[in-house]
């Protein structure tokens, strides 16, 4: 199975999903991210946080979804209200589409541990929505199953 996670702008949360995945799933999922608005640079604290939980940063890049298309993935999930609105590129369409809306640990004013609290959060949300995914990856189910699975999935 194939996931491309989209977020506007590509820094954090939709990083934060790509790097998890690819560590929690090995190769039974192939994750990568992308924003319609990609601000070029991944957020520092994902880097950091990431780390600090042991998964891998290497190769991770803020890039446009439009560098995507070859990568026909088998779903798309949105991870930030705003690009779930956002209008999608046309070869999107091939693709299962839900939305996991997540908080942006980024956005946060607060002090170091107010922040650090916020990104453990979300990492933790993150890995248990995709350990909760392996099993479908691993099924062979019609697109309207896996959009339903996976939509129960964002819903917790």
């Amino acid at each position: 199975m194939k996931i491309l996670y989209i977020c506007t702008h590509n820094r954090c949360r939709s990083i934060l999903s790509e790097a998890i995945t690819n560590h929690v799933a090995g190769d039974k999922i192939i994750a990568r991210s992308a924003g319609s608005q990609p601000a070029g640079v991944v957020h520092p604290l994902s880097l950091q946080y990431l780390t600090e939980a042991g998964i891998p940063t290497d190769g991770l890049t803020s890039q446009s979804w439009d560098e995507f298309e070859a990568f026909a993935p088998d779903v798309v999930v949105t991870v930030c209200d705003s690009a779930a609105g956002e209008t999608c590129p046309v070869w999107f369409g091939k693709s299962v589409r839900v939305h996991w809306g997540l908080s942006d640990p980024s956005k946060l004013a607060g002090s170091d541990e107010q922040k650090a609290e916020a990104f453990r959060a979300c990492i933790s949300e993150i890995t248990e929505r995709v350990n909760q995914l392996l099993p479908l990856a691993e099924k062979s189910v019609t697109p309207e199953q896996l959009r339903a699975e996976l939509a129960a999935l964002g819903a917790q």
